[in-house]
């Protein structure tokens, strides 16, 4: 069985897959779905994407008869086969990186629980994914966003006073869009200036902000929030126009139409605030250590990404001016 498509049509193909696998193997899924979620508290998107790879492989196994499959018969060659399969119809290295290490997953979890005899999951070796720099706002490119965002603010609407608060808070921090979501009424400590941030894995840890980023949410808490607020509405920091938690669709959305006004910026997203926080504190003399724990990442070879961002910037800088670059 090829494998299926990207995106959305690959998520309806894995659902319809699922429906055909055994009732036995079904159930051992959920197993694995609630342990997932449960005793090792992924988020639901990542839950979703490690389920999903076992059901294509248990499909790519089972070859052309899904309600025959068996996950007995997962072994190194057909970890390989499936890896192969993927790769012939054009997946990248970052995907196939990805999937294979979803399939250790599942692989090391079934024989846990006595599903596989054997686990073939330290054997499977899959390429090492390209790590592409990702594209960051200039300092000047981020004050200009800012501006942009506060203009908008100027008249005291209060879905605009959210959105200043809103940008303002995801430069400042650097937090994940899913964390500042998150984001309750008593994670704010204005005393101190930080926030409290639960992360990836449940991990809690306190992020500072700056003056700028305080003075937009405490206009957006006297003069816009109270506005919004349904009788049902949950004690979420910002809410949406409903009255309901912010959803992170809607800071995407926010956050690329405010980048669209800055000259020559790139296009970026939430994630392209938490790259330009993270290479602007590098950049400003902030230590590797420090910035891994501002934006918590659990090893230190994630925050060393933005290393390589900075010297490709002061590098693309000489050539530019050097007489003899």
């Amino acid at each position: 069985m090829s494998p299926p498509p990207h995106g959305r049509t690959r998520r309806v193909d894995l659902v319809r897959l699922r429906e055909k696998l055994p009732a036995s193997v079904a159930d051992v899924l959920r197993q694995y779905e609630r342990h997932l979620t449960l005793e090792r508290d992924l988020s639901p998107h990542t839950v979703r994407a490690y389920v999903g790879d076992a059901v294509a492989l248990l499909g790519h196994v089972a070859g052309n008869n899904p309600d025959e499959a068996d996950i007995g018969r997962i072994d190194l060659t057909s970890l390989r086969s499936w890896l192969a399969a993927q790769r012939t119809a054009g997946a990248s290295r970052t995907t196939l990186a990805r999937r294979a290490a979803a399939a250790r997953t599942f692989t090391a979890w079934a024989h846990r629980g006595g599903h596989l005899a054997a686990d073939p999951g330290p054997r499977l070796a899959a390429p090492r994914p390209h790590r592409t720099l990702p594209s960051v706002l200039r300092a000047d490119q981020a004050k200009d966003a800012m501006a942009a965002v506060s203009s908008g603010a100027s008249e005291g609407d209060p879905v605009a006073l959210r959105d200043q608060a809103v940008v303002e808070l995801l430069y400042a921090t650097g937090i994940r869009v899913a964390e500042l979501c998150g984001l309750d009424l008593d994670d704010v400590d204005y005393s101190l200036r930080v926030i409290r941030v639960l992360g990836k894995g449940g991990r809690e840890r306190s992020t500072p902000f700056g003056v700028p980023a305080e003075r937009a949410l405490r206009r957006w808490l006297d003069e816009g929030r109270n506005t919004l607020v349904a009788p049902d509405s949950p004690p979420a920091l910002f809410l949406g126009a409903r009255g309901g938690r912010l959803n992170q669709r809607a800071v995407r959305t926010l956050v690329h139409e405010v980048v669209a006004v800055v000259p020559d910026a790139p296009d970026i997203g939430p994630h392209g605030l938490r790259h330009s926080a993270a290479t602007h504190l590098l950049e400003g003399g902030a230590d590797l250590r420090t910035v891994q724990e501002l934006l918590g990442h659990a090893t230190l070879a994630t925050t060393q990404l933005y290393t390589h961002v900075t010297v490709e910037r002061l590098k693309a800088i000489h050539d530019r001016t050097h007489p003899r670059s």
